[in-house]
């Protein structure tokens, strides 16, 4: 099941060290800023390999604004995935809610 969350309570989540994160937007947009601890799956490289893209479960996924998130959440329910979370307003969202961005 999908769950869309919010940013703060993504930030829980996060933090418990108990979720991986997924970041599915491009290269480019990743550089300017993610949510910490995510790791970068464009949703071209996840949708051409998601099983290898998605070892386990309990995913939160982030975009931009929570549209390309919500597909790839999606995509994860297909494969039978069922502990997963959609970031409400992505990154957008995130900083909105006066969380910290990572730069790598």
């Amino acid at each position: 099941m999908i769950q869309t969350i919010s940013p703060r309570d993504a930030d829980e989540l996060i933090k418990s060290g108990e979720v991986d994160v997924v970041d599915v937007r491009e290269p480019r947009e990743w550089s300017v800023g993610h949510v910490p601890h995510a790791r970068l799956v464009p949703l071209d490289q996840l949708r051409a390999d998601p099983q290898r893209a998605l070892p386990r479960d309990r995913v939160v996924f982030v975009c931009a604004k929570g549209a390309r998130s919500l597909t790839a959440a999606k995509l994860a329910e297909r494969l039978g995935l069922n502990q997963l979370y959609n970031l409400d307003g992505g990154t957008s969202g995130w900083v909105k809610a006066g969380l910290p961005l990572e730069h790598s």
